[in-house]
């Protein structure tokens, strides 16, 4: 089964459908012609990828809060949704020292909120909750970190991020373990993504953006630090293959943790990545703006993925350089203001990942009913 032949007229609830990935994602589910609602406190940046994408017209879109039982709940139970991607959270290192408590409930207790929902509402679903590659205890290890590591986290967000990744261990095994349970619960963790239409603060290819439309120096906090880089469409296409392999319940279960990360040699440092971006934008600088008072943030961090590609057969499909390729051409795009154009290329890039990703023999691959 493809992801078209699965997602077509499916009911998919997106939590968090105004952020970076979330609009990513709602675009990629319209075009797979599923019927998607969206439920977020805001929009989250200005500019905006979800309203530049039109996205408004093309969902549910509905304005609420994961901290608030009541409005999630009365959602799903409306919404009787065969799958729901949680994606909404306090997804900034840098944000969770300033606001550790909104951090807190929103990524712990949110997540809570969200389980309980679906549960309440009783409705088969499958539920793929994203968390982070920070969920995990870094004591700084040079190796990638495989699903069965333990949970942790030195600043407030990596820990919020390993505590909800326990909240959904335990509401799996307390809720949904059942073989006959109609309720599916897997959890996914993604490398830093990159892509065209993030705009949040603090994080680095926006700041590079901004500093090259505006014709000035690119300032890097962290230059030697070590990210598994991918682009958006990577991780999403994970997320949507175990939302649909959660549905074959004649094949091994599937509703645990899984990494959807890069190739190891993809895992570059910060220096690095400022630079492709530059090669591909064709002009710029950089300063290294790292200073000892800094906050601290991990060094190094990096995923292994070998049980997804083995148990899933989910390999990578776009390397670091074509992921900063793809990054620049949209946010070239954006710099001459054409809506539209964002919109094609957005839909472009999509589509071609599917097309690429059968050399992978992958079950990504559009199908004759995709809505075109």
């Amino acid at each position: 089964m493809t992801l078209a032949e699965y997602f077509c007229g499916r009911r998919v609830l997106v939590t968090g459908h105004t952020g970076f990935k979330g609009s990513w994602l709602t675009r990629w589910l319209v075009d797979l012609g599923a019927e998607v609602t969206g439920f977020s406190n805001e929009i989250p940046t200005q500019p905006s990828l979800f309203e530049l994408l039109g996205c408004e017209n093309i969902c549910d879109h509905r304005i609420g809060d994961i901290c608030n039982q009541d409005e999630i709940e009365m959602v799903v139970r409306e919404g009787a949704f065969d799958v729901v991607f949680h994606l909404a959270a306090q997804s900034l290192v840098r944000k969770s020292y300033a606001d550790p408590i909104a951090t807190i409930a929103t990524n712990i207790l949110g997540t809570g909120h969200v389980l309980e929902a679906v549960r309440h509402a009783g409705h088969p679903c499958n539920i793929v909750a994203i968390t982070s590659d920070k969920c995990y205890a870094n004591e700084g290890s040079l190796w990638g970190f495989r699903e069965t590591d333990p949970m942790g986290g030195h600043d407030p967000y990596s820990m919020s991020k390993g505590a909800a990744e326990l909240v959904i261990d335990s509401w799996r095994r307390s809720y949904f373990s059942d073989p006959d349970s109609p309720i599916r619960l897997a959890s996914a963790r993604a490398g830093n993504v990159i892509g065209g239409g993030d705009w949040a603060q603090d994080r680095i290819v926006p700041d590079c953006v901004s500093s090259l439309i505006a014709g000035k120096p690119i300032k890097v906090r962290n230059p030697v630090a070590t990210r598994p880089w991918q682009h958006v469409v990577e991780p999403l296409g994970g997320y949507l293959l175990l939302a649909a392999r959660m549905a074959d319940t004649s094949a091994a279960p599937v509703d645990q943790g899984w990494n959807f990360g890069p190739r190891a040699a993809d895992t570059r440092s910060v220096r690095e990545l400022v630079e492709c971006l530059l090669d591909n934008w064709g002009a710029g600088s950089w300063i290294d703006a790292s200073s000892r008072g800094a906050l601290d943030e991990a060094k190094t961090l990096s995923l292994n993925c070998e049980k997804a590609a083995l148990q899933l057969q989910w390999h990578p499909v776009w390397d670091f350089k074509r992921a900063v390729e793809e990054t620049v051409r949209w946010y070239k795009v954006f710099a001459r203001q054409d809506t539209q154009a964002l919109q094609a290329i957005t839909l472009e890039q999509v589509r071609a990942y599917q097309s690429e990703a059968t050399i992978f023999d992958l079950p990504v691959r559009p199908s004759s009913n995709q809505i075109v």
